[in-house]
């Protein structure tokens, strides 16, 4: 039972459709093409999961090799002389930097820790934990929180944690708050309406369970074919009902034939106003789902946290990222080949040092 025989036709109710029917048309549109790319995610990430860890992971092992092998080269250079103070100072800031960005994807590396206390005025551990206090100051400042003592917060991790946990703590008892407000203040008449609006969508969502209950109760089926046919319906329609969902109840209305096309286009203003409400808040509900599944899944394989990524194109998503890891790759490689060219590495470091106090200047002071 497809979609469109849902759909009001202005020929059934007259020549043109109401506000509600036009809304009702839109909002089961919209879901239809939400629960398409929600499917989309789940049927594509599957498959993009399965490139990551046959093609990415190799790319990502290899790169990171590659980097380690380039951070103990350059602290190799500084054995050698030639070197201005100023070069050293910049070998010893990239050595720092690069051994510090490799252990925070891998911490158990005891030769890189090693490595970065030689360059670093503190070990790896305790600069870590220095920072993660240091963001846990800056983010008690910016919010509001009280994040509590310091004990446990060793890593951006620790403290990401315990943000979230803040977070969640101050979310209930503003709702609690709020609630206590809503229960001592007296109802105004619009709050009274819509609650009454909410109590009737519920009703009408209910009424359409009973009836499909009602036909598709396998107890009451003789024949052992039809009943197995009816008990697989009526697991869609308690799924359906413990879901609020509106659409795929009318849907099995259609097709076991309790309702035809004419059916939502005969119904009253209140009644598709009803609908309408209930298949609005389930277009919210998927919405979020969808950016759920989407966050979940770029935090899964390693990508920027952000929505709005278009399922069907994962593909291409996978080519640009393994293009991404051949180039970088490729470029340290190039660039290891550098460094036995003294006069070409003093022009990369005089590079270098001039990002890094670019970088220097442009960092957030908060």
């Amino acid at each position: 039972m497809t979609i469109d025989a849902l759909q009001i036709a202005p020929g059934e109710a007259g020549p043109v459709l109401t506000p509600q029917q036009k809304r009702f048309n839109t909002l089961v549109r919209q879901i239809d093409q939400v629960r398409q790319t929600l499917a989309a995610w789940h049927d594509n990430s599957i498959a993009y999961r399965k490139a990551h860890i046959e093609v990415l992971m190799p790319q990502q092992t290899a790169l990171r090799g590659a980097r380690r092998e380039w951070v103990f080269a350059l602290d190799a250079l500084l054995a050698r002389k030639g070197w201005t103070k100023a070069e050293r100072s910049t070998l010893s800031e990239l050595v720092c930097d690069t051994a510090g960005e490799l252990l925070h994807s891998c911490d158990d590396d005891e030769a890189l820790k090693a490595l970065f206390a030689k360059h670093a005025e503190v070990d790896f551990d305790t600069d870590r934990q220095e920072f993660a206090l240091a963001m846990k100051e800056m983010t008690e400042a910016m919010t509001g929180l009280d994040l509590g003592d310091a004990e446990g917060i060793r890593t951006d991790a620790d403290l990401f944690e315990r943000m979230q946990q803040g977070m969640r703590e101050r979310l209930a008892a503003e709702e609690a708050e709020r609630d206590a407000k809503a229960a001592r203040r007296r109802k105004t008449a619009a709050q009274q309406r819509r609650e009454a609006e909410a109590q009737q969508a519920t009703q009408s969502v209910r009424e359409i369970f009973r009836k499909l209950a009602s036909a598709l109760h396998p107890d009451r089926e003789t024949d052992a074919q039809q009943r197995e046919v009816k008990t697989a319906l009526m697991q869609k329609v308690n799924q359906a009902y413990a879901a609020n969902d509106l659409l795929t109840l009318l849907t099995l209305q259609l097709q076991i034939e309790q309702i035809d096309e004419s059916h939502i286009a005969s119904a009253s203003v209140d009644r598709l106003k009803h609908y309408n409400k209930v298949l609005s808040e389930q277009l919210a509900e998927l919405k979020a789902e969808v950016a759920r599944v989407e966050m979940r899944f770029r935090i899964d394989v390693g990508l920027e946290p952000r929505c709005g990524t278009n399922p069907s194109k994962l593909g291409l998503l996978l080519e640009q990222s393994s293009r991404e890891l051949r180039a970088e790759l490729s470029e340290l490689q190039r660039d290891m080949r550098m460094l036995a060219d003294v006069a070409a590495t003093k022009r990369w470091l005089k590079r270098q040092r001039q990002l890094l106090a670019d970088a220097a200047f442009d960092y957030p002071f908060f």
